[in-house]
């Protein structure tokens, strides 16, 4: 087996896809990017940071490329340095000694980069404005306005609770006691604790509301702090204590994004082969780290050696299950496509804020099923899946990256599915395309 790499040529192009069918089990080992989430916590913290550090084998997507562009806006130096990495250049971040204003903030699709740089506009002197793509401007932003505001962070949005907004920068932020209601999103919570060092007095944060979804995200925030030398207290389930004072500079490795490994994982379980994805650590706070157990609950036989994940199909196949999702939504839509084709019936709950993401992910992906032949319900808090045979036809991407990643997953074994804009799956694997074409030994022409 060839490990499948990427060289800058092959980012995946915009417009409508026919997904390739495999032609039978795939054996391949895939090499991913860098973590999105990593990467875009790691850059706000370098930006805040007591001096200069490299970032080594960050994510380069459209997510990730909003984040430079925010931060520079705000007047943090963002440098390449040439590797001889596949997937692009490592970055050298220096803080400015004050933030600037008179800038705008333009968050494109990234629900990192609206959460986790509002904050620092408030450090900002003079006004920031901070806008999203149309397609964005539905996300929520009300419980971090509100916090926001409860910390001293002076915006205007409109009396609208939404994007977009602007900061009045006035230098500083007060910080102080805060709740929040983070059950739409855990990057409220991220985005007040990476900036809280920064904050005048700190920051004691409680979460308020109903469940709240997503906690590893949370729990990668908190270590990257630690990393960093700021202890976080965590005195109580949802509440949080982050003093003021430095963030030190440091050199990070951004571990592979382990959720957009997801689907590639998931072809082996689809086609009855195997996959091995390269790099997988050992310890990781992504939420695709859970795919071990729950892959392997689908009948998937796991292994790791030296460094590598490897997913084989089970002899039994997919198996229908019940699964409760609430600590990594974002694996819902790839876990959906393998449901499509198991044993029996499987139900995924604890999903209900992915309705807020990209798009509507729950009435999504029911509708694109069903669109196939296939049978699926949506759920208050998730979605039951009845396996059913599929015939082919459009798969909307909606805008969402793992829409499309999904649809391709299922054109795997579905002869004749279309995925209507391909190029969505830039926003966090714009390689995505080549490495599938590649996994699968076909043609990448699109």
């Amino acid at each position: 087996m060839t490990p499948l790499g990427y060289s800058p040529s092959a980012a995946t192009p915009r417009g409508a896809w026919d997904a390739p069918v495999a032609a039978g089990p795939v054996d391949a080992t895939v090499t991913v990017p860098g973590s999105k989430s990593l990467t875009n916590r790691e850059l706000v913290l370098a930006a805040i940071a007591d001096g200069p550090g490299t970032l080594h084998a960050p994510l380069h997507s459209d997510d990730s490329a909003r984040m430079i562009d925010s931060l520079r806006a705000l007047g943090v130096r963002i440098d390449e340095v040439d590797t001889d990495s596949p997937f692009g250049p490592d970055l050298l971040v220096t803080p400015p000694s004050s933030f600037a204003g008179g800038g705008t903030v333009d968050c494109g699709q990234a629900g990192t980069v609206m959460r986790f740089v509002a904050p620092l506009a408030g450090f900002a002197r003079g006004d920031v404005h901070v806008t999203a793509h149309e397609s964005a401007l539905h996300r929520p932003m009300g419980a971090m306005i509100r916090a926001l505001r409860d910390v001293g962070v002076d915006i205007d949005d409109g009396g609208h609770w939404s994007l977009p907004f602007s900061v009045r920068g006035h230098g500083h932020v007060r910080g102080g006691e805060v709740d929040i209601d983070a059950s739409q999103s855990s990057q409220f919570v991220s985005g007040l604790l990476l900036a809280a060092p920064r904050f005048d007095v700190g920051l004691r944060l409680r979460h308020v509301g109903s469940r709240l979804p997503s906690v590893p995200h949370i729990d990668m925030t908190v270590e990257a702090l630690a990393h960093r030398a700021v202890h976080v207290e965590r005195p109580a389930p949802g509440e949080w204590i982050v003093p003021a004072g430095p963030v030190r500079a440091k050199d990070v490795a951004i571990e592979p994004d382990l959720s957009n490994a997801s689907p590639f994982l998931a072809a082996a379980m689809v086609t009855g082969g195997s996959v091995t994805v390269t790099g997988w650590p050992l310890h990781s706070t992504q939420p695709g780290a859970l795919l071990v157990d729950i892959l392997t609950e689908m009948g998937a036989r796991v292994s790791r050696r030296g460094g590598a994940l490897t997913v084989a199909a089970g002899d039994d196949g997919i198996l229908g299950v019940e699964l409760d999702l609430s600590a990594a939504g974002e694996l819902a839509p790839t876990l959906f496509g393998l449901a499509a084709f198991a044993d029996g019936p499987t139900t995924l709950h604890g999903i209900g804020h992915i309705r807020g993401h990209e798009t509507d992910r729950i009435a999504a992906l029911v509708g694109n099923l069903r669109s196939l032949g296939g049978e699926a319900h949506e759920l208050d808090d998730g979605i039951r899946i009845v396996p059913r045979a599929l015939r082919g036809g459009e798969w909307k991407a909606h805008h969402d990256h793992r829409l499309a990643t999904t649809g391709a997953l299922i054109g795997l074994r579905v002869p004749g599915v279309q995925i209507d804009d391909i190029g969505t799956t830039a926003k966090t694997l714009p390689q995505f395309a080549a490495l599938w074409h590649e996994m699968l030994g076909t043609d990448a022409a699109v």
